[in-house]
């Protein structure tokens, strides 16, 4: 059975949760509830899963607005890894290999290579992409 976009239901539902540009705090609380809501259906009509994709639009748009993530940057993760691991500095040497390799690394006077990205990747358990 083939289903159809019924515009008169998909009007009845914007009629009722009224969706517009999220401006506030409030408001995307309020449209991520609805969203939830409707993502825990067991089942959505074709209207509701369009009132769904506007809804997540909305706030996809407000909060790239609102909450940028900024530029990776390859030092500060790895200074955030060394903090939170309480990692002491011969343990570094290890895993970058020589005292100068850390320091220079550390000082920011030149890049993590991709062999230490490895290294890093490796011992800290994450993706090697987060030090290049």
């Amino acid at each position: 059975m083939m289903l159809t976009f019924n515009s008169k239901t998909y009007g009845e539902l914007l009629a009722h949760y009224q969706p517009k540009a999220i401006t506030t705090e409030v408001e995307n609380e309020r449209v991520i509830a609805i969203a939830q809501e409707l993502e825990h259906r067991s089942e959505l009509s074709l209207e509701e899963e369009a009132l769904l994709e506007l809804l997540i639009s909305l706030i996809e748009r407000f909060e790239a607005d609102n909450y940028p993530i900024p530029d990776r940057n390859p030092l500060a993760t790895l200074q955030h890894l060394i903090e939170a691991n309480e990692i002491e500095y011969p343990e570094l040497i290890t895993i970058l290999g020589s005292p100068d390799a850390v320091e220079q690394i550390i000082n920011g006077q030149r890049s993590i290579n991709q062999s230490e990205a490895r290294s890093l990747g490796s011992y800290f358990r994450v993706d090697a992409s987060l030090f290049t």
